[in-house]
């Protein structure tokens, strides 16, 4: 009996080359442009190890001038620039999939042929799911670390029904970009959570725009593309047993990412005697990245294996803000009811 095999369907090295180009690009973060490809961080993904230092230039201190005068023996002297260190987490990562051959007979369709299909929208979902959860830990570690000078709080924190101030509104997000302070436009887009989306768009604030090929309307509020996504955080307030939702404006590459070259990006491995005899077919996909927020370290203090966990992501104790200056950090966070 002639048997359609993985192998037949997808030529493993066209197949990385498929998902190198497609993984990150499709997520919506990407498309706002809140993750931008980095050159660096993808040579840093290459050096091997687990940690790796980004270095960046501070910007010129805030000095007074020196004054000009006619003496010769008046010397000025020179300020400099210096330089501080962003630390950034290697991740590598990896996962399988298996069909025995009989399914697929019994089925009349070839499970493996749709497993490959999917790999590539399944990475796009992890990729997505490991931004949103360090976007929590640079929450928590905002409120923890810096007095919570990136976030505006409109939510009710006492017993008792919200009212409209503490949902979300215009004045509401501007308090929250403002946090920013003369900076406040320096974010392009903003996420939030589908209830928020309804709360926007029942309160007419959302404008469409079509994109540049001219085929699809983009949301945006008042001039930020509109990311719509469930995983955004909600919590319950044990204190006024109401729901918070964050939602996160972000400016053009806040995000920065490279990807690395795994020994063995793709690998496909034929077992004839499992099943009892009638085979079975398992895919294996790696990847190794490297996702950072400008502006930050990351510690790894509460990191217990390899790579970071999306669990560890969400963790306070694992971020440390490096750029003194808040408006340098072009991300803002605004809780509401």
């Amino acid at each position: 009996m002639a048997l359609v095999q993985l192998s037949d369907i997808v030529e493993p090295r066209v197949f990385l080359d498929y998902l190198s180009a497609d993984t990150m690009e499709k997520t919506a973060f990407w498309q706002a442009g809140v993750i931008a490809s980095s050159p660096m961080l993808a040579a840093k993904a290459n050096t091997g190890g687990k940690i790796v230092d980004v270095p960046f230039w501070k910007d010129l201190a805030n000095s007074e001038p020196n004054y000009s005068t006619d003496n010769p023996a008046t010397l000025a002297t020179p300020d400099k620039i210096t330089t501080g260190d962003q630390i950034a987490r290697i991740s590598y990562m990896n996962k399988s999939w298996s069909a025995a051959d009989l399914a697929s007979e019994i089925a009349g369709a070839n499970a493996m042929e749709r497993i490959a299909a999917r790999v590539d929208a399944w990475w796009q979902r992890q990729y997505q799911a490991r931004l949103l959860a360090l976007t929590v830990g640079l929450y928590a570690d905002n409120v923890a670390g810096n007095g919570g000078d990136m976030v505006y709080n409109a939510a009710r924190l006492a017993a008792g029904a919200a009212a409209t101030t503490n949902g979300f509104t215009r004045s509401n997000f501007t308090s929250a970009a403002f946090t920013l302070g003369d900076a406040f436009e320096n974010t392009g887009a903003i996420a939030v959570h589908s209830v928020i989306y309804k709360r926007m768009v029942d309160n007419d604030d959302i404008d469409f725009v079509v994109d540049s090929q001219g085929t699809l309307t983009i949301p945006t509020f008042m001039g930020r593309r509109v990311v719509i996504d469930d995983g955004m955080p909600v919590v319950l307030n044990a204190t006024s047993s109401l729901l918070e939702y964050t939602s996160v404006l972000y400016g053009a590459g806040a995000i920065g990412v490279g990807e690395g070259s795994p020994a063995v990006p793709v690998e496909v491995e034929r077992h004839p005697d499992q099943g009892n005899g009638g085979g079975v077919e398992v895919l294996y996909s790696r990847k190794t990245n490297l996702i950072h927020p400008f502006g930050y370290a990351f510690t790894s203090a509460s990191v217990a294996g390899v790579s970071p966990t999306i669990a560890e992501l969400k963790l306070a104790t694992n971020w440390t803000r490096v750029f003194t200056e808040r408006k340098q950090v072009p991300i803002a966070f605004l809780v509401t009811n």
